[in-house]
């Protein structure tokens, strides 16, 4: 593993980075049909407010003894629609693109050990603390998988969708570019 190699795995990295993040499902709106083509929900208005009817006295006792109040207004709020939702986390997408990380990560595992065994070197420094032992390597990239479908899910919560599936996205093509450069530098 020569400082040539390094240099130009380290060139072909923009290209995979661009890759993904151009992919047309990191391109394309998030949103549903249903929920772009549905009336908008207003959540509040610039008038102000109605003030608050004063409580009144029960007029009178009916026969059967039961007081009448007057009838009084009603607030209502209508929040968001249950359709304005836009996907829900383990939706197909996500988890075809969380499948496609831990295939990846497995084949990167694979690749790494066997160059390890023979003699090559990792040259991600992070990965490099565990390439003493096959298990903490394995553990390594299950947690790198595992942090990928935190971090999505992070982004799902907080509404950034986008970003929830070019954690998937980059991560994957982080893992492809290095099987390859392993496969070819045996």
């Amino acid at each position: 593993m020569g400082k040539h190699s390094f240099q130009a795995f380290r060139s072909l990295l923009p290209t995979i980075t661009a890759f993904a993040l151009l992919h047309p499902t990191v391109l394309a709106g998030q949103q549903s049909r249903l929920a772009s083509a549905s009336k908008p929900v207003e959540i509040a208005a610039l008038t102000p407010l109605p003030s608050a009817p004063e409580v009144a006295e029960p007029a009178a006792a009916s026969a059967n003894g039961s007081e009448a109040y007057p009838a009084m207004q009603v607030v209502s709020f209508t929040g968001p629609s249950s359709e304005s939702a836009s996907h829900r986390f383990w939706d197909l997408e996500n988890s075809a693109l969380f499948a496609l990380n831990a295939g990846a990560a497995a084949a990167d595992f694979s690749v790494t050990r066997a160059n390890l065994a023979s003699g090559g070197q990792e040259l991600n420094p992070v990965t490099r603390i565990m390439t003493g032992s096959t298990p903490a390597l394995a553990a390594n990239f299950a947690l790198e998988t595992g942090g990928v479908i935190g971090v999505s899910y992070l982004f799902h919560k907080t509404g950034h969708h986008k970003l929830e599936r070019a954690t998937s996205m980059v991560n994957f093509s982080g893992s492809i570019a290095a099987v390859a450069y392993g496969a070819t530098h045996r």
